[in-house]
């Protein structure tokens, strides 16, 4: 018994760590943390990422910033992009564009967890954005990517509710 509280309280450590929390308040539907949930605070929707510039690069390519100049609101959260046509596109069909998950972490969100959403740490599949909380996270996510993805279907949105 003692070697599995043990571990559950390791376990426990590591999701904090890397940002997964038992909030007591319901979550943003986007990750917009604001330091109610996790540790950091963003003021635009995936700390500034341009989401309709993901869908132009390459995979490991980092995030476009966005400008103050080229934003939006939707679901409540400010959006930023890194052109006129980019922040058009957006607005013209945001369910295109917006993150998976509403930009938590696939692979925490296929465990029934939420865990932030790393600008840095992204996937397009199927014409779908994803993020995860590391490279580490990603690739074992992608080893299972279709299977997780159901499973996180399953999460969202109703895991919002329970956190």
């Amino acid at each position: 018994m003692a070697k599995l509280n043990r571990r559950a309280a390791i376990s426990g450590v590591a999701l904090t760590i890397l940002g997964v929390t038992p909030a007591l308040a319901r979550a943003s539907e986007i990750y917009m943390d604001k330091k109610t949930v996790f540790k950091v605070g963003w003021d635009f929707a995936l700390g500034s990422a341009d989401v309709v510039a993901y869908f132009r690069l390459q995979e490991g390519d980092k995030p476009v910033v966005g400008r103050d100049q080229f934003s939006t609101e939707y679901k409540g959260v400010n959006w930023r992009f890194s052109s006129k046509q980019n922040l058009d596109a957006f607005v013209a069909a945001p369910a295109q564009y917006a993150p998976q998950f509403g930009g938590y972490c696939a692979w925490a969100m296929a465990r029934n967890k939420l865990a932030r959403g790393a600008p840095e740490v992204w996937h397009i599949y199927k014409g779908k954005l994803y993020m995860n909380v590391s490279k580490r996270y990603k690739r074992e996510w992608l080893a299972q990517i279709d299977r997780d993805i159901a499973r996180g279907e399953v999460n969202w949105p109703g895991i919002l509710d329970r956190n």
